[in-house]
């Protein structure tokens, strides 16, 4: 079983027993996130499709860690004109284990 979800404002594939970099979330380690957004579900043949989300469905996810990416150089230049520009940038993650999927076809 697997499902399409809206976590932080992104859509995820989330599949039971996966773990799932999401954007920060504000939810301590350790602690339960219900994930209540749900678009798509699908078991097999069976595929319940959401308009926008699909009723009866929801997922639990634990919260294993926060973290950082690894640090993204965006450097500008514009040619014959002596002007450069660096900046980095490091995007803040929530890790999610996604525990099951609940809910009727």
């Amino acid at each position: 079983m697997y499902a399409i979800a809206r976590i932080a404002g992104k859509q995820f594939r989330i599949e039971p027993d996966q773990k799932v970099k999401v954007p920060l979330l504000p939810v301590q380690p350790g602690e339960a996130y219900q994930i209540s957004d749900i678009l798509l579900a699908a078991d097999g043949d069976k595929v319940k499709v959401g308009s926008p989300l699909a009723e009866g469905f929801k997922a639990t996810a634990t919260v294993v860690s926060h973290g950082r990416e690894p640090k993204i150089i965006v450097w500008r230049k514009k040619r014959r004109k002596g002007f450069q520009k660096i900046h980095g940038h490091r995007q803040d993650f929530t890790l999610l284990q996604i525990g099951k999927i609940e809910g009727k076809f």
